[in-house]
């Protein structure tokens, strides 16, 4: 019968019999070596050995990550919760599920674990956003009755639209990506245009004072119409003309949303090992402050930016943030007071 060489087979011989277990100390392994059934003997006890203790906040985390719920996330949602996951888990995981179903006691330790990442408040809000859908999977199945998450302030006191790229973001994620998501953030950050039409930009759309582009989001009945000012000029001036359309991979053809946007993913994750709630599409929001800072109209920007007319204010509270309104406005008044 021919021996089963197994990682780890641990042979003990007494009395003229050989024993076989799993690993030193682990379980007996039944069968005779070479069948089936030895096989499936030492698969199952390796099987166990390998599994957390179901009590265990590891053990919830495992659950998470296969459940129905995780699986319905979009896949750069689960690419950037995943580090998260598991720092969470090198963290919690050895606390008993028990534990979390304590918020007086609890919550001390989550508050503590977030205060690692106080530098970086948004990134620390992001890892408390993961957390706490771990927790309420944990409430949904029933192992605990309250998510101790619930009631803890988060750190940074923001909207959404205060979430746009600032120069030195921009800088620091520069540093580390390659020189064409380089080109296709600073593009985003210059014209406002969505990661889509970015993507199909060609050189046809550029004209004598103006970038001309129907966006997809519109089906192609609104056109963006962006003036060529000086700092775009000189963004399109830095990118090499390899193909009709603008950007391109680093292999010369025109990226794909799914492959710009991973790689951009992946320079952002370099960029910020801790996490960063930054995303692509908030390059809009750094453009559209831009245009309202440098005193724009609601109007103009609609036009820019191919908004529909009577929804630019709300658009414009979204995206623009609301520090850079109030110096607009301040720069109205003090205009319009000196005259």
């Amino acid at each position: 019968m021919v021996m089963v060489e197994l990682k780890g087979l641990h042979t003990v011989k007494a009395k003229g019999k050989v024993y076989y277990y799993a690993w030193r100390g682990g379980p007996a392994i039944k069968g005779e070596p070479g069948t089936p059934a030895f096989q499936d003997s030492y698969n199952e006890a390796i099987a166990s050995r390998a599994a957390p203790d179901s009590n265990k906040f590891s053990a919830s985390i495992i659950r998470y990550r296969a459940s129905a719920d995780y699986k319905k996330l979009a896949e750069s949602t689960r690419r950037n919760w995943g580090p998260w996951l598991d720092r969470i888990a090198d963290h919690f995981g050895a606390l008993s599920v028990r534990q979390f179903d304590r918020p007086e006691k609890i919550r001390p330790r989550i508050r503590a674990w977030r205060a690692k990442y106080a530098d970086t408040p948004r990134a620390a809000d992001y890892g408390m956003q993961v957390l706490s859908r771990v927790l309420s999977f944990e409430v949904d199945r029933g192992a605990i009755a309250s998510n101790p998450c619930e009631g803890i302030k988060q750190l940074y006191s923001g909207s959404r639209s205060e979430i746009i790229w600032t120069d030195a973001d921009i800088a620091r994620l520069k540093a580390v990506c390659s020189k064409e998501v380089a080109f296709a953030v600073d593009l985003a950050a210059h014209t406002g245009l969505r990661v889509g039409d970015l993507i199909r930009l060609s050189w046809s759309h550029v004209g004598e004072d103006a970038i001309t582009i129907t966006t997809g989001k519109s089906k192609h009945r609104r056109e963006a119409v962006i003036p060529l000012y000086d700092a775009l000029r000189n963004v399109l001036a830095r990118i090499p003309r390899r193909s009709p359309v603008i950007l391109t991979s680093s292999k010369g053809r025109p990226w794909v949303k799914d492959g710009l946007g991973s790689s951009f993913v992946k320079a952002k994750k370099d960029a910020w090992p801790e996490g960063e709630n930054l995303n692509f599409h908030d390059l809009r929001g750094t453009a559209c402050t831009k245009f309202y800072t440098a005193g724009l109209t609601e109007r103009e920007i609609a036009e820019i930016m191919a908004w529909e007319e009577e929804t630019v204010s709300r658009i414009i509270r979204r995206y623009v943030s609301r520090g850079a309104a109030i110096k607009e406005r301040i720069r109205r008044l003090n205009q319009t007071m000196s005259t």
